[in-house]
């Protein structure tokens, strides 16, 4: 039942039919868009430009059919591609395939558990923070073919770029720099003048046209195929596959992160359009199940293509797939021509794609909010540029959660307040007096949980020489085992001291815990735990009476009707 739910609708095919003609327009412009990408991300990633075409192609049809947006555009991506080249350098070309199939099972795995549903809980100050990092390195990568030499060995992009600069200084190829520029100025100034003008693939193929009259020394991206190849299995070794499981999780994290976040932009930009998030990660785990049979590399949803395939008006999942049908006849019938496009002309793209990555806008209203939230951007996007994708991403989430923590954490007070508004019944000045002598009472506010729960002991541990305590509990909004330690250990100790503690107003929700660690049964010793105020200050009187501190009741305002009750 669970897996019919993930699987495609009649009602996704109806919306098919409303309006092909403009879903076809949106998918040839996004085809246009996609295929320098395409070839760009799979040069970048190691396996070639024919992975990054066959990824889109495969990855890009499946998860237009089973994903959970209508509007979402699949394939290589710059994020993937950073995750992707230390594994290259590790594993070689047949490991990262093996890591696309692990990848998928644990993208289907999560669907079926439905995982979709926590993309919320991922603070956008992370969010911001990777894509900037992300950007970061998609420009440093591209910086070896930009500068027209061999991509230095190694897996880390600063020292490779370094390397690619020396080799540079050494033998300057200036007509590779030439081109990389011109077509990222084109691509940038374009942008700027007529969004939606594919730029991309005029300035590429003018940069390849030059190259080619002038033949200009500017490597090509090598040979396609004219074809995609027949799917196999000859890659997978299965006695490797427990070292790839860890690069798998890294995988398969990034391609459900990047594609919940493309389709949750895509809703953004229409209205009326929401995406399922679990079916979503079901179809990018089929998409990455199928594309390594085909010497693809891992995909996730693209959220450059997926926004210009909105703004070109689709609205169903036909856009997405004449794409990659599209990318499929190319391959097919145009893989010559395609092969002729210089290397410098790729770098150029990508690097325009890294610059128009980073929302400056954004960034600057990140990093005003608050000071916390520029923390964990800056944090994300350094641990992006030295370590990995997975790492920053679990860096900014630990840093961030710390964050909030301490936050909420100050937000929990103890504050002494007067009982007398409380007091059930008339009295004295003189009676007011002798009662403050002996009773003090505090109110809880806030979360009491381990992040603030030690303060609070310290607090209420040097309450002055008093005969009871009086803890007004109904303000408590949470409240864990620590917190329920602490308080049962504060009790104690002012126990010892001789000081009665009376509670009142204790949730329903905070029994449970205050019961499991034995505070409960401490606060109802001797029925000091009350469901008001009033009652609780009964109580302390009694209490006080019995010690013989107070006279016994005997004036009639004692025995009054209690005033409307007080938590």
């Amino acid at each position: 039942m669970r897996l019919r739910m993930l699987l495609p609708a009649r009602a996704d095919v109806a919306v098919m039919g409303r309006t092909p003609r403009r879903d076809l327009l949106a998918g040839l412009t996004v085809a246009i868009v996609a295929l320098p990408l395409a070839l760009g991300f799979g040069v970048s990633s190691g396996l070639g430009a024919e992975a990054g075409l066959a990824t889109a192609v495969v990855a890009g049809a499946l998860a237009a059919l089973f994903g959970g947006s209508n509007l979402q555009v699949s394939g290589p991506t710059g994020a993937m591609t950073v995750v992707l080249v230390p594994i290259v350098a590790q594993y070689g070309p047949s490991g990262v395939l093996s890591v696309g199939l692990l990848a998928g099972l644990i993208c289907v795995g999560l669907a079926v558990a439905r995982a979709g549903r926590y993309m919320a809980y991922i603070p956008a100050s992370v969010v911001e923070g990777f894509t900037l990092g992300i950007a970061l390195v998609i420009g440093l990568q591209q910086v070896p073919n930009a500068l027209g030499v061999a991509k230095p060995e190694g897996d880390r992009v600063l020292m490779v770029t370094w390397r690619a600069v020396q080799d540079f200084v050494q033998a300057p190829n200036w007509t590779a720099v030439a081109l990389a520029l011109s077509v990222a100025a084109v691509m940038l100034a374009g942008a700027r003048l007529r969004p939606t003008v594919p730029f991309s693939i005029v300035a590429v193929i003018a940069a390849t046209v030059v190259a080619q009259v002038f033949r200009l020394d500017a490597a090509a991206i090598g040979e396609l195929p004219s074809g995609l190849p027949a799917p196999s299995l000859a890659f997978l070794d299965l006695s490797a596959l427990g070292s790839l499981l860890a690069p798998a999780v890294a995988v398969a994290s990034l391609a459900a992160l990047e594609s919940l976040l493309s389709a949750q932009v895509a809703d953004g930009m229409t209205v009326g359009q929401r995406h399922d998030p679990d079916r979503e990660l079901f179809g990018q785990g089929l998409a990455n199940l199928a594309a390594p049979l085909f010497g693809g590399v891992p995909a996730t949803g693209a959220i450059a293509r997926t926004a210009v395939n909105v703004r070109s008006g689709a609205s169903s999942r036909l856009a997405a797939l004449t794409h990659a049908v599209i990318l499929a006849v190319i391959v097919f019938s145009a893989a010559p021509l395609v092969s002729k496009i210089p290397l410098a002309a790729l770098a150029g793209v990508l690097l325009a794609t890294a610059v128009r990555m980073v929302e400056v806008g954004s960034l600057r209203a990140m990093a005003r909010a608050t000071r916390s939230d520029a923390v964990v951007l800056v944090l994300t996007a350094l641990a992006t540029l030295v370590l990995d994708l997975v790492y920053a991403v679990i860096i900014g989430l630990v840093v961030a959660g710390a964050l909030a923590l301490r936050a909420v954490a100050k937000q929990a007070r103890l504050d002494q307040v007067d009982f007398r508004p409380d007091l059930p019944g008339g009295h004295s000045e003189e009676e007011h007096a002798l009662l403050a002598e002996h009773i003090v009472a505090y109110r809880i506010d806030g979360p009491l949980f381990f992040a603030a729960a030690h303060c609070f002991l310290l607090e209420l541990s040097e309450v002055a020489d008093v005969r009871v305590v009086i803890l007004r509990m109904s303000r408590v909004t949470t409240m864990d085992a620590t917190g329920a330690l602490v308080l049962k250990d504060a009790v104690e100790k002012l126990n010892r001291r001789g000081i009665a503690v009376m509670a009142s107003g204790i949730r329903p929700g905070q029994r449970q815990v205050l019961d499991s660690v034995g505070a409960l049964g401490l606060l109802r010793y001797e029925g000091r735990e009350y469901a008001t105020t009033p009652e609780a200050i009964g109580g302390a009187r009694t209490h006080l009476q019995r010690a013989g501190l107070l006279p016994a009741i005997s004036d009639q305002h004692a025995r009054t009707t209690p005033q409307e009750p007080a938590r």
